[in-house]
This record gives C-alpha cells, structure tokens and sequence, in this order.
C-alpha cells in the first residue's frame, strides 16, 4: 500500500531517522561518521591531566620524563653512549701503576749493563698511557668500535665456568710451585695446564712446547734481563 505521501519505504529504502538508517558521509570534507570520534579528541582537558603528547597543562606541574627525552644533562649526557671511556681510565690506571713500581723498584742487586730491569715497565707503562690518551681521543670526537662481522656470541648461553675454573686452579698451582720447584718446571705446567683447559689435548705436543716456552721465559729475564727468578733443583743440576 502506498503511502499518500509518495514515500515509498519499498523504493526510497529505510527511514534516515529510522533504526536502520545508515550514518551520512561528508563528502565535502571526507570525513565520515568516525568525524564525530575525531572531534571528542578536541574537547578540552581537565586540568592538571597529561596532554596526548606527554606535557602537562599548565597549572604548575611538572612535566613527564618522556617529555624531555632521556632526563641526563650536563657531564652525564656528554658520556652518554661513551662506555669506551672506561677502558681509557682502566689503562691509564694500569700505565700509572706500573710506572710507579718501576720508579720505585731496587736494581741495585740487578743491574748488569744499560738495559736493566726497569726498561720493560717504563716502555710498557708509557705504551699503556699513550694508548688510554688516543683512544679517549678517538672516542671523545666520535669514534665508536664496531662489532666484527663474523662475530657470532649467544647471549643466552651460560659461562663456562668450568675453563675459568681450571684456568683459576692452574695459575694459584703455578704461585704454590714456582718456588720449591722453579720458574722452569711451574712454567711449564702453567703452559701447559692453560693449553689443556683452553682445549688443547695433544699430549706429545703441548709439553714440548710448554717446556721450550718456560726455559726460554727463565733465559730471558733471569740471564738478559737481569730479575731473578727461582731455577729450583732443575737449573742447579743443569
């Protein structure tokens, strides 16, 4: 039956205002019915409540953290992402070390010709120093190391506390020893030892080499360079 208003619902579809109507879309602006979403966004905020962007409205808070980025200023935001810096200050810390203990050392009983026991100290303690000060250098201007491309490190996985074990074993043995038996027999099996706990398990090999190492380690520092270093009963026989 039509009706005497010639609104057909057949032809003209639901009423607009009806519960089926559908919502109107702006075509001038292109937006839709999501419009009216967008505008509640707009509506003023309560005061004191945080803006979307993370500042505060003023009334006299305080602004969020993450409205100022990282927080740090001053000496702490100058070393930001510098971590390098500390192994400028723990070689620095070791060159002025081992300067201090040559500087301080006795040569009296072991001074045989210009090349004494304090050369070695001072040239590695001076090469320690230059490196700390170019590589804090280097970082300070910008400089920043990069992991090698084949490095392949699982986080995830656990230490091995067993190698660091042996290796701690080998080197307190190696203190115990060095004087009832001497330098040359507590340094090869100090070489020895370190060979096997980093995994090394030729027997007829390491030995050889851990004994040429430690008679030639005695030779050079007992004989060169004039520090004493116990031979123990092999040296006396020899």
């Amino acid at each position: 039956m039509n009706d005497p208003t010639g609104n057909d619902p057949d032809v003209n579809g639901p009423d607009v205002n009806g519960p089926g109507a559908r919502p109107e879309t702006d075509t001038e602006t292109g937006r839709g019915s999501g419009a009216a979403a967008g505008a509640s966004d707009d509506r003023p905020l309560p005061k004191g409540a945080p803006s979307p962007q993370g500042a505060s409205v003023p009334d006299g808070a305080t602004t969020p953290h993450s409205a100022v980025g990282d927080g740090l200023t001053g000496w702490r935001a100058a070393l930001r992402g510098r971590s390098e810096l500390g192994v400028c200050v723990l070689l620095l810390a070791v060159g002025v070390l081992v300067l201090t203990d040559a500087m301080t050392m006795d040569t009296s009983f072991a001074q045989r010709g210009p090349v004494g026991p304090k050369t070695v100290p001072y040239v590695v303690g001076a090469g320690l120093l230059a490196v700390a000060v170019l590589l804090a250098v280097d970082v300070l201007r910008g400089g920043r190391g990069e992991a090698e491309g084949g490095e392949d490190v699982d986080l995830d996985e656990p230490g091995d506390w067993r190698t660091v074990a042996l290796l701690a074993g080998i080197f307190l043995a190696n203190a115990a020893l060095i004087g009832p038996i001497g330098f040359p027999a507590s340094g090869a099996l100090l070489f020895w030892g370190s060979a096997y706990a980093l995994g090394s398990r030729n027997p007829g090999r390491d030995p050889l080499i851990a004994a040429v190492l430690s008679v030639f380690t005695f030779v050079v520092f007992n004989n060169l360079l004039g520090v004493p270093l116990p031979g123990g009963p092999l040296m006396e026989v020899l």
